[in-house]
């Protein structure tokens, strides 16, 4: 008996888990629905807690280049206080909310190469816990998916997407990273800017929509970085348009001077502010009313924002490397 738990402080025949997703889309903010599956190990075990840990691979910029890591940006206790019998199986259904900022991991069907994660961990008396790790996928929320209609159908196309670690000044994000999207610049843009990087920060009642574009340098001025925010509602997205509130607030980004101070309201569909570079945390504010609209312009979505992934490349990675490499990325952390 002394022998048998000894080799359950090692992981030797303890309980073991396996946590089941439901398949239902998941959105920022939105529940997160499915099973625990327990399995007892060679003896009885006290099952203390069982948590739920969000994790995504995110960058930190230093001095020497970028270093990615896995960061935990939430955590749920749904479970524990009971005792496993041996070889007993049992099985828990569980939901939580995600955090309204979570980043979006596909659009469309397409990934955008961001890797999340769920990690289930047992907190068993007596034993080691061997934990799970499954995948997490988050599509946008109608409100994000109409933004990022919208670019697609004015010509701008996908070309990657990252999780920064740090904050932008001056906005409510609350993550200890954000989602940069980065797009190609459309046709009617492409003299003025070279690349165009879109952030959302999702709240209950809305979100904030970082705009912030490189900027092509003049005959008399160097290239910079331009940045505006727009203040974005959930309500009533289907009745807006789209197109042309975007392209107002692509419009306002261009001919913004970068001299201009930090806070430069502008905008007839909400509030906008511009910031120069390096204000905050490289980004800036902004504000902006708008919301999200369905219908037959998804195909233009997919050719052109998802354009990128269309074809199976995600940021110089096959699609399906994508899913393989979440495991290796957060099973090394663990190690």
């Amino acid at each position: 008996m002394v022998f048998k738990r000894l080799l359950g402080s090692l992981g030797v025949g303890a309980p073991s888990v396996d946590t089941v997703l439901d398949t239902v889309p998941v959105r920022p903010g939105g529940p997160l629905t499915g099973q625990i599956h327990l399995q007892g190990g060679n003896s009885d075990y006290y099952i203390e807690q069982i948590n739920l840990e969000l994790v995504a691979r995110a960058e930190a910029e230093h001095e020497d280049g970028e270093h990615e890591g896995v960061v935990l940006f939430d955590h749920f206790t749904v479970g524990g206080g009971f005792r496993l019998a041996e070889g007993e199986h049992r099985s828990l259904p569980f939901t939580v909310h995600l955090p309204w900022e979570t980043p979006i991991t596909e659009l469309y069907g397409q990934p955008l190469g961001i890797i999340l994660g769920v990690r289930t961990g047992l907190e068993v008396a007596g034993a080691k816990d061997k934990g799970d790790l499954d995948q997490l996928t988050v599509t946008p929320l109608p409100a994000q998916g109409a933004v990022l209609e919208a670019l697609g159908q004015l010509g701008f196309g996908f070309k990657s997407a990252d999780l920064e670690l740090g904050h932008i000044g001056g906005t409510a994000q609350r993550l200890p990273f954000y989602q940069e999207i980065e797009l190609t610049p459309a046709p009617q843009y492409a003299h003025a800017i070279n690349e165009l990087e879109v952030t959302f920060l999702a709240n209950p009642g809305g979100m904030e929509v970082v705009l912030e574009a490189d900027k092509r340098g003049g005959l008399f001025s160097g290239g910079h970085d331009a940045l505006t925010l727009f203040t974005v509602s959930h309500e009533g997205v289907e009745h807006r348009d789209w197109n042309t509130e975007v392209d107002a607030w692509i419009r306002q980004l261009v001919d913004h001077r970068a001299s201009h101070g930090p806070y430069e309201h502008g905008g007839s569909y909400g509030h906008g502010e511009s910031y120069p570079h390096g204000y905050g945390h490289g980004h800036s504010d902004h504000h902006h009313d708008g919301h999200h609209r369905s219908g037959p312009s998804t195909g233009a979505v997919v050719a052109g924002v998802a354009a990128g992934v269309a074809v199976g490349v995600v940021g110089g990675m096959v699609a399906a490397e994508v899913v393989d490499e979440i495991g290796d990325a957060f099973e090394e952390e663990e190690d």
